[in-house]
């Protein structure tokens, strides 16, 4: 009875929930949560910060964090219980804590508070989750756990180039490829390619065999996919791909807020701008490889696809989901594939993708506690 009386006559409410720190006041990205508090203000909406260790859901008031935008420093005091939570934690193994799981699972349950996009997620499970539709698969590259060197002589048989991707990975970390190449006897031999931060590394091997034991010697622990490599669209010889982020609306519907481009570095293989890639516009790039006309059809079957992906994603999850940013290619035959996702987005530098996303957030949170059916 308690959270129904004190949230009469009252702002609508958001944490933004996250994990405290032993060297600053709280983990993840501040200026993102700035600029969360900052919109939320223009918007009616009343947005604090949370710690696992501070959040309750039985009480109607819990410490939080405001930030005082004159002296500049975070304030803890008492904050209302928020209505509605953004699970912005910025790590698996910090999500993967028992004391976050239960918090986690204790508002999934609960009537009085709605948390959307609970958990990171695992590439496989992404892959296993879009090949089950018929809406989704066309765009799912050819894909498998990668368990024994059997899994990659199967795969090299039908593809010259693979991608081998840590099943928990995060900004192109620890992402290798393999070119099947044909040598003069007429027999393959297979090139490893390897990038730490901007730097290459590349192993010849004569053999499916001989390929496994390196790859055995360098992934750790990490489970890994191995996927058909695409023949990207390249600008200035180099692949690009797109970076698009969806959100759910004010009306809680899924939609495009924006598309982005990263262009390969130097030799890189992969185009997140850690490992040296750069930021375009999408526009241009696909002008410039199939003309003005022919790029603005992609960009819009692009965000189509989007928005198919993002649903069979959410449905699929059994969880409730507000946003994900997801990395499409398009191939030299104008084929656009589905990369991986991501449930926790990083900024966008493009400034009216970031501004859409930020307002976005706060719309869906409106929408949750106006409409949101309490579960």
């Amino acid at each position: 009875m308690g959270f129904f009386l004190h949230e009469i006559g009252r702002k609508p409410s958001l944490a933004i929930l996250t994990v405290k720190d032993n060297k600053r006041v709280f983990r993840g990205n501040l200026d993102n949560f700035l600029d969360l508090i900052r919109t939320g203000d223009r918007l009616g909406v009343d947005v604090y910060v949370v710690t696992i260790s501070d959040f309750s859901l039985t009480t109607p008031r819990m410490n939080g964090y405001r930030y005082d935008f004159t002296k500049k420093r975070w304030r803890r005091e008492l904050v209302p219980s928020p209505q509605v939570i953004y699970n912005r934690i910025p790590y698996r193994k910090m999500e993967m804590r028992p004391e976050v799981q239960q918090t986690i699972q204790a508002c999934n349950r609960s009537g009085a508070v709605h948390l959307f996009n609970p958990s990171f997620f695992n590439k496989w499970s992404l892959f296993e989750w879009l090949n089950n539709s018929r809406e989704s698969k066309p765009f799912i590259p050819d894909t498998m756990q990668l368990k024994s060197a059997n899994d990659l002589k199967q795969l090299l048989r039908k593809h010259p180039v693979l991608y081998l991707k840590p099943v928990k990975g995060k900004a192109g970390k620890g992402i290798m490829r393999i070119d099947r190449i044909t040598n003069k006897n007429n027999a393959h031999d297979y090139r490893l390619s390897r990038q730490h931060n901007k730097q290459m590394t590349y192993t010849m091997h004569n053999s499916v065999d001989d390929l496994w034991k390196e790859w055995n010697k360098r992934h750790g622990s990490e489970d890994y996919i191995a996927q058909q490599g695409i023949a990207l669209t390249r600008f200035n010889h180099r692949p690009f791909d797109l970076r698009a982020l969806i959100q759910k609306t004010s009306k809680g519907l899924w939609s495009v807020s924006g598309i982005g481009a990263r262009v390969a570095g130097k030799s890189s293989i992969t185009t997140h701008v850690p490992r040296g890639g750069s930021i375009d516009d999408p526009s241009k790039l696909l002008a410039h490889a199939f003309g003005a006309k022919e790029a603005k059809h992609i960009l819009s079957r692009a965000r189509k696809a989007a928005v198919t992906l993002a649903k069979q994603i959410e449905r699929a999850s059994g969880n409730q989901l507000g946003e994900m940013s997801m990395d499409l290619g398009v191939d030299t035959d104008k084929n656009i594939w589905f990369f991986e996702a991501n449930s926790k987005p990083m900024k966008f530098d493009e400034p009216q993708i970031r501004k859409k996303s930020l307002e976005r957030i706060i719309g869906y949170s409106q929408y949750l506690i106006n409409h949101g059916r309490r579960r």
